[in-house]
């Protein structure tokens, strides 16, 4: 791989803000060359799963699901929607000349070293591992694995890495449905909660999920754009229903935001369960919220509205770290 030399280079090819300052306006971002539909479908064939291309942001998502599992959450059961999908993202670096893949996975306690070995035997990396939840039945942990080189190399890698895991799509079990199952639809009353975070989300079963990126600032890790696509993003899913619901979510922050962002949410009555990197590298520094809480589904979403108002508000607070 080379890619040190891509950290190392990624500031001269982007142009990023300094950390230390609030973001007063979107920045320009390069372009990143697109994917060609031959890799898409080279791709596609050594995972085993067809993904999606957003051209938008070039990249082609897989998603990897662990329909295997049955999660509770203090006692609750939870949809695998909810927070327990992996998923493996593929772009090009911003010069065009190599591919980036990055991946989140959904282990058990027992499966993680077992995959750390597979992931370095086939050449790729762990970037990190941790939780997202407090209080899950069974435990759960999260492992990003990423590299770079060619697609279909990187492709191969992956599917080499996963392959005897429940991840591999091939060993995927199908989700199980009943025709009388309600969906995010009927569950919650979507324009209001659309209404109070100011974007719509996106049905998935019984859950509604919103994914918002941060198109206020370009970070760069190995040579790419981070993006929505490939996992720059905050989130919240909602289970449940309107009246009763949970949430659980992601907030992805500069260095500078992490404080406004945890008192934020605290404020709303909301869970704090992890503060953590995501990737290695990257330029400027991105750190990575996970929460919860339970409620009515409108206080919920406020919650979560209220922290992404913190975005882009962090200044230099002249402690030394």
């Amino acid at each position: 791989m080379k890619r040190r030399h891509f950290l190392q280079t990624a500031t001269l090819a982007s142009t990023i803000p300094l950390c230390g300052g609030p973001i007063a306006e979107p920045v320009s971002h390069l372009k990143t060359p697109a994917l060609s539909v031959a890799e898409q479908d080279a791709i596609a064939t050594a995972i085993g799963k067809k993904g999606t291309y957003n051209e938008a942001q070039a990249t082609y998502n897989i998603a990897l699901p662990r329909n295997d599992l049955k999660v509770t959450v203090k006692g609750e059961s939870v949809p695998i929607p909810f927070g327990f999908g992996g998923w493996v993202a593929f772009k090009k670096t911003l010069d065009g000349t190599q591919t980036v893949m990055m991946s989140d996975t959904v282990l058990l306690e027992s499966e993680v070293n077992p995959l750390i070995d597979a992931t370095l035997g086939a050449g790729l990396e762990v970037g990190a591992i941790h939780n997202h939840f407090f209080f899950e039945q069974p435990r759960i942990f999260y492992m990003h694995l990423h590299g770079m080189g060619d697609a279909v190399a990187l492709a191969k890698k992956y599917a080499q890495a996963i392959s005897q895991t429940k991840l591999f799509p091939a060993n995927e079990p199908a989700p199980t449905t009943t025709p009388t199952a309600q969906t995010g639809n009927e569950l919650f009353d979507l324009p209001a909660l659309d209404g109070i975070i100011n974007y719509k989300g996106v049905v998935n079963g019984p859950t509604y999920k919103y994914t918002v990126g941060r198109d206020d600032v370009q970070i760069v890790a190995m040579g790419a754009e981070m993006t929505a696509a490939i996992g720059l993003n905050s989130w919240a899913s909602f289970a449940g229903k309107q009246d009763a619901a949970h949430i659980a979510g992601d907030i992805a922050m500069l260095d500078t935001e992490v404080n406004l962002v945890v008192k934020t949410l605290r404020d709303h009555k909301l869970e704090v369960v992890a503060l953590h990197h995501h990737m290695l590298g990257e330029q400027p520094r991105t750190i990575f919220l996970h929460y919860y809480g339970r409620g009515p589904a409108s206080d919920l979403a406020k919650g979560f509205r209220a922290a992404l108002n913190q975005l882009g508000k962090g200044k230099s607070s002249g402690m030394k770290h």
